[in-house]
């Protein structure tokens, strides 16, 4: 017996349309079918556990058959099966409300912005081939049945001789669709796609999927060797363990599942935005997150799964998807509570994973005010002298000693401990502590911290001389005066670059240094900030680089180039002062460090 029909659809335009739509992501037809016959084992079993199912069960699975000689995927499943009333309802109405409005609204969109919105995806099938076949019996008595379609509204029905449940989807592939019949290609859509779903997938006598990934079970039932090796398999080509996980599991307001890492991060910050992987009930969505979720939680690796994430919709419906949005707003709040009950609970294994994590919560801070408001509980910093103390932590702990004369807390830091190391050591005669603030992000950082806390302010620690940096408003006292103070000057002024300095005479400790040369905070950090995005601060990025040259009159070299009689000598002795300065910034370069160290052997001699 056969008989033949038409599609029933409100628009006879429907198939060129799902083909224009679908084009650019013609890959998904497998995804679509594996996802539809997982969807009827699944049912199967359902239908078992309740009693409506009689007789055994047998094995849930799908295979996929290729066959190269009559130009063919199949994809096969052992589930429930359709009659031919359950084909003609699910397969041949393609149902919808306002068929013509949706066509019209979504005629100019992106090509993924129809799929899998409307139940379109068996449909997807039509991309890849000239005429789909769907032969199926149906767990009950009904006869099993063979429907046929060559891609326009018309379709046909006839018997079929299959004995055994379930269906089967035969593409006869067009020419665009050959490229499918490669086992490489099949294998590699069936990874991306379906390595997790939760009935067996079978390709070539092998078990492509794992029916129960990691995210789906108990963590008090998984061990850290579990996590890990969930990890290799995920990133094979990754040769260091992560420092934590988190693992998801919501079910209020939304459902969420998952597992997230957190990676080495080294200095550099880069972003990879292939390292999340989406997922709803276990089947891909994406692994480009970007606008998905915060820019920050790119640097972390893992999965993510929940069936409130739209299916088969383009990223830009993802970003504007009011779940999407409250699934991010969760994964920020959970990725601060973690670290948080780390600070509070196990400390030293945060402080020993801090060098490897800063970026990380330094750029969520940046970018994001929520985690921002709660990280700033747990933000740790590093002193020159190894001490830990979280920001809370270190503003008592300095309050005392280095707050200035307008009542300000000046917090002293070093973005390089050994360049830096003799203003280091200035401050350490102080009694001040020097804090280490060494990431891309930390200009920007300081910026926002001051921005909060209105009584501090950061200063790096070679940006003036200690007495400057912290101001106790102590008068100082000076040894030259104001006409030997001019006469150094001048000296100073034929053997330093005008250029490249401001010079400056101070009344400094005598036991500071004789000349310092030292670079503007503000100029230096605005030009920081702009390497790494500042945001209207590009003109702080052009300029090129101006240093401040202090001489300290109250040191005893000071007096002796004054007393030199002759002009050459006295610059002479300034020359080598400065390009001691220099040397100590590693500023001393090229022609002039050659200079310096000929300069330097003939001192000796």
């Amino acid at each position: 017996m056969s008989r033949q029909g038409t599609i029933s659809v409100e628009t006879e335009n429907i198939f060129p349309i799902i083909k224009k739509f679908l084009y650019s992501e013609q890959e998904i037809f497998l995804r679509e079918l594996v996802s539809n016959a997982t969807d009827a084992c699944t049912k199967l079993k359902t239908l078992a556990e309740k009693g409506e199912m009689k007789g055994e069960i047998g094995t849930l699975k799908i295979e996929i058959l290729a066959d190269k000689e009559a130009n063919t995927i199949t994809v096969k499943d052992t589930g429930i099966g359709m009659s031919e009333e359950e084909v003609d309802k699910y397969i041949n109405r393609i149902a919808f409300s306002g068929a013509k409005e949706f066509v019209e609204k979504f005629k100019n969109d992106s090509p993924t912005g129809i799929i899998g919105h409307f139940g379109l995806g068996f449909y997807s099938a039509f991309m890849v081939a000239d005429t789909v076949d769907i032969i199926t019996k149906s767990y009950t008595d009904a006869p099993a049945v063979k429907w046929s379609c060559d891609g326009s509204t018309s379709f046909s029905f006839s018997d079929a001789d299959r004995t055994e449940r379930g269906t089967d989807i035969v593409l006869h592939l067009n020419e665009t669709g050959k490229e499918y019949l490669e086992d490489g290609r099949i294998e590699e859509l069936l990874t991306k796609f379906c390595r997790f779903m939760p009935v067996e997938i079978w390709f070539n006598d092998k078990q492509i999927n794992a029916t129960e990934p990691l995210w789906t079970k108990k963590p008090a039932d998984l061990s850290q060797e579990d996590y890990d090796t969930f990890y290799s398999e995920l990133y094979p080509m990754s040769f260091q363990k992560p420092l934590f996980h988190i693992h998801l599991n919501v079910d209020y307001p939304f459902n969420l599942t998952g597992i997230l890492y957190f990676p080495k991060i080294d200095g550099r910050l880069e972003l990879r935005k292939d390292k999340i992987s989406l997922y709803s009930n276990r089947v891909f969505v994406t692994d480009s997150v970007e606008g998905i979720v915060p820019d920050f939680l790119m640097l972390l690796h893992g999965v993510l799964d929940s069936p409130d994430i739209p299916l088969n919709v383009s990223r830009s419906y993802l970003q504007g998807d009011p779940n999407v949005k409250k699934i991010s707003n969760h994964i920020t709040k959970k990725v601060a509570d973690r670290l948080d009950e780390m600070f509070k609970n196990r400390r030293e294994e945060l402080q020993e994973k801090w060098d490897d994590i800063k970026l990380f919560v330094t750029y969520g801070m940046l970018t994001d005010e929520k985690f921002a408001e709660k990280a700033v509980k747990f933000l740790l910093f590093e002193s020159t002298n190894g001490a830990f103390k979280s920001w809370e932590e270190w503003q008592e702990s300095l309050k005392t000693n280095q707050t200035d004369k307008d009542g300000k807390l000046v917090v002293l830091y070093t973005s390089d401990k050994d360049k830096e190391h003799s203003y280091i050591e200035r401050a350490k005669e102080k009694g001040y502590e020097t804090l280490i603030l060494n990431t891309p992000l930390d200009a920007h950082l300081v910026q926002q911290l001051e921005s909060k806390f209105e009584n501090v302010r950061f200063a790096r620690v070679d940006s003036n001389s200690i007495e400057k940096l912290i101001d106790k408003g102590e008068a100082a006292f000076s040894v030259l005066s104001e006409e030997n103070k001019k006469e150094l000057s001048g000296i100073f002024e034929n053997v330093a670059d005008k250029n490249r300095f401001v010079l400056s005479c101070e009344d400094l400790s005598a036991s500071e240094a004789p000349v310092l040369v030292t670079q503007n905070e503000f100029m230096r950090r605005m030009t920081e900030m702009n390497a790494v995005g500042g945001g209207g601060m590009s003109m702080f990025g052009k300029m090129p680089e101006s240093y401040n040259l202090i001489l300290n009159s109250n040191h005893p070299l000071m007096q002796k180039i004054l007393n030199e009689a002759e002009a050459p000598v006295k610059e002479r002795i300034a020359k080598q002062a400065v390009d001691l300065a220099l040397l100590g910034k590693n500023l001393l370069k090229g022609e002039e460090l050659t200079g310096f160290i000929k300069r330097s052997l003939e001192i000796l001699e």
